[in-house]
């Protein structure tokens, strides 16, 4: 008899369907399923933290550590992941985590005061990300830094960051620019909404944030319309206060500001309070400061004051959570002006602008084990908020703005090779101003977009492509509506080159529609110092960008190296004519195609583990491409010198800050001097098991350089800040 010949392909699905259903059974009973267990400890010391915050980034899962430092998630599908632990006042730690079936996968960390940190976003992508895996570049602000620089603006607390610089009418409205990227162009939200302020369209308009009552800022730059609309060209700058995961028991914080050079005085507190599946949480503060110094005399009406209050409760269940919350923000800041005399306090107080917002914003969440999609968010945003003027302690004009938002985003399950993100968003606006200084009619605005945001892995390569369909709708009293439908979308590579060492490029096509104030405005911008004459038959704004990043984490070295190029056609500007109208320069909103250039390069090295040198420079160069003209309030080059040194809890930072002289100018500008400015940031940290003081000192301008802001409105009046001292204590609680 023949023998018969072996099958090899017959043998292989044998062995398949064996271990298929071995799968089968070890699912049946449950027996897939592993878990991930460590303990968190301060290093050098091997102290158990208390109260650190453990999370599986690619599950949304959190953990607090408990009196002995130990943590433990049960129930964790097998896998690789990406595990943080976080804690105020700490460096942020991170690893990857493979979880066998069944198994228990161990994870231990030694927190440090100084050090690499990979920081967490998630403005990026929607969701928790490393920002060193991110495809946008992302820098963090947290709770400890904020303090340090703790200012009564946004824009004075960003200007230092790689790529940001500030804009300003005086200290209380400032702004942050973003790669030379201003107003519409720049999205300011707090936990992922639009704050509804009208700082975007107003010179002298603030935001209504207090930093101290904020647990991160992240700044996202490039432009963002993917997920957040035409009006992130530039970048995107969150507020997170945090609230977003469960707790037990009671966490909080007690912060205090004092400082010279400006007669700074502020405080916040605020708490959580967690029982089960409820939480509970408020906090509230402010802070004013008087007319500041500069090396040639005080700068009159310069003050500021800003209050705020929060409250808010949550319910957070295995598979779903919804979140309320009421918000109050108040503030009142004088204006610089050649009148202003600093010598009668009375009336230089007699010419203000005073806010108030309004606020109530809503989360749910529901989370899938199952599906084609594993989460589904929506979050409701109304924000009412108000702006008058006063001159000679009249109120001469009144702003208002009502905005309705809503957002919504389905998370695709992640696979081996795939993730996404699906969402939808709209608002409402209605906007109305009264008084002398109204410069555009009572105006409604309706948007919606659909947009979605795709992610492929490759190992090691990763793809990101995505794109958004949006409309905007203006509905002017007085004027033709108008509406603008565009398509922005872009595409993405991560190729790591080495352990810990990545090459990032993004291409992105983005749309954005005219602004309410180029297309309608019409009258004197005092911020501006013209007369404004919107147009309302502008059209859409286009552009490519590119942007390329290369990036490399280490013990001993951190680097981000960042060059973009972005090519905008038809890009909305403010023309100068030779008309003068009102005493003021007449400049219609005109368009024409403009290109931004530009670099950005942080390195930080240790020499010694408890010795840092960090290095820092950003550039940029924009103009209109057929005249060559040099676009305004561009900021230019600047670099940066510090070195960071600890021992034990004390850490000091010296710092050497840097900036050229601005020669390339719009025809309205005047030349800006460089300046070299040196400051020191020192803090020392008392970890203990259930709180931690953190004591802050940063001594600005030691040389008390006279030196000018190019971005500012008011440089040749207003000078910034001379010598100055500020200090910060800080108690935290858990």
């Amino acid at each position: 008899m023949r023998e018969s010949k072996k099958n090899p392909m017959g043998r292989k699905f044998a062995h398949f369907l064996i271990r298929s259903l071995f799968f089968l059974a070890a699912t049946s009973f449950g027996q897939t399923e592993g878990s991930i267990q460590g303990t968190v400890t301060l290093a050098g010391e091997g102290t158990p933290l208390q109260g650190a915050r453990v999370r599986i980034l690619q599950l949304n899962r959190t953990a607090t550590t408990d009196q002995e430092g130990q943590y433990r998630f049960e129930n964790v599908p097998p896998g690789t992941y990406t595990w943080t632990a976080q804690m105020e006042s700490f460096r942020d730690v991170f690893m990857t985590v493979t979880v066998p079936a069944g198994g228990i996968a161990g994870a231990n960390a030694q927190l440090r005061l100084i050090g690499p940190t990979q920081e967490v976003t998630v403005t990026a992508t929607g969701r928790e990300q490393v920002a060193f895996e991110s495809f946008q570049t992302v820098t963090v602000l947290d709770s400890t830094k904020l303090v340090a620089q703790t200012h009564p603006s946004l824009g004075e607390v960003m200007e230092n960051q790689p790529g940001v610089a500030k804009r300003s009418y005086g200290p209380g409205p400032s702004r942050p620019i973003i790669r030379g990227f201003d107003g519409d162009r720049v999205l300011v939200l707090q936990d992922g909404m639009p704050t509804g302020s009208i700082a975007s369209q107003m010179s002298d308009a603030a935001e209504p944030i207090d930093v101290l009552s904020v647990e991160s800022l992240e700044v996202v730059k490039g432009p963002a319309t993917l997920l957040y609309g035409s009006n992130a060209l530039g970048g995107v700058v969150n507020a997170l206060t945090g609230h977003d995961h469960p707790q037990r028991g009671l966490r909080g914080y007690l912060t205090g500001v004092g400082g010279s050079g400006n007669g700074q005085g502020g405080g916040g507190a605020g708490f959580g309070f967690g029982d089960k599946n409820w939480m509970f949480w408020g906090n509230g503060g402010g802070q004013r400061t008087g007319d500041y110094n500069t090396p040639i005399g005080t700068i009159a009406n310069t003050r500021t004051r800003l209050g705020n209050t929060a409250v808010g409760f949550g319910w957070f269940g295995p598979q779903a959570f919804l979140r309320l919350g009421y918000g109050y923000d108040n503030g009142r800041y004088g204006v610089p002006s050649p009148t202003a005399d600093a010598s009668a306090p009375g009336e230089a107080e007699a010419s203000y602008d005073q806010f108030r917002r309004h606020n109530i914003p809503f989360r749910l969440g529901l989370q899938r084990q199952d599906g084609f999609l594993q989460g589904f968010q929506l979050s409701l945003n109304y924000s009412d908020f108000k702006q008058v003027e006063a001159e000679g302690g009249e109120i001469n004009s009144t702003f208002e703005n009502r905005q309705f938002t809503y957002r919504g985003t389905l998370d695709q399950r992640r696979s081996e090779t795939l993730s996404g993100t699906l969402g939808f968003e709209g608002w409402r606006r209605d906007y109305n101003a009264i008084g002398e200084e109204v410069l555009s009619p009572p105006v409604i605005q309706n948007a919606f977009a659909v947009f979605g945001l795709e992610e492929v892995d490759l190992h090691p390569i990763r793809l990101q492509f995505g794109g958004r369909l949006e409309t905007n709708g203006y509905t002017p009293q007085g004027f033709r509506p108008r509406r603008f439908t565009g398509f922005s979308g872009a595409a993405g590579l991560h190729l790591p080159l080495w352990r810990g060492t990545a090459f990032v490029a993004n291409y992105t096509r983005s749309f954005r529609a005219p602004a309410l104030v180029e297309l309608y405005n019409h009258g004197p911008d005092f911020g501006n110092r013209t007369f404004e004459v919107g147009n309302p038959n502008l059209g859409r704004e286009g552009g490519d960008g590119i942007e390329l990043s290369l990036r490399h984490s280490s013990s001993r070295l951190q680097l981000v190296g960042n060059f973009f190029y972005y090519n905008l056609y038809d890009f909305v500007f403010l023309a100068l004519t030779a008309e003068v109208k009102e005493g003021l320069t007449v400049a219609d909103y005109s368009q024409a195609d403009s290109r931004f250039l530009g670099t950005e390069v942080t390195l930080d090295f240790a020499w010694h583990p408890n010795l840092w040198l960090n290095l820092g420079l950003d550039a940029v160069d924009a103009q209109l491409k057929e005249s060559k003209t040099p676009l305004p309030r561009i900021s230019p080059l600047r670099g940066r010198i510090g070195l960071e040194a600890q021992y034990r809890g004390l850490r000091v930072s010296p710092e050497l800050l840097l900036a050229n002289s601005q020669e390339k100018l719009f025809p309205t500008e005047t030349r800006t001097a460089g300046y070299a400015t040196f400051n020191v940031n020192a803090s020392y940290t008392v970890p203990q098991q259930h709180m931690s003081h953190i004591f802050s000192l940063t001594a600005f301008n030691l040389g008390d350089r006279l030196y000018r802001n190019h971005l500012s409105f008011v440089k040749e009046i207003a000078p910034e800040i001379g010598r100055g001292v500020r200090f910060a204590y800080t108690l935290r609680f858990f």
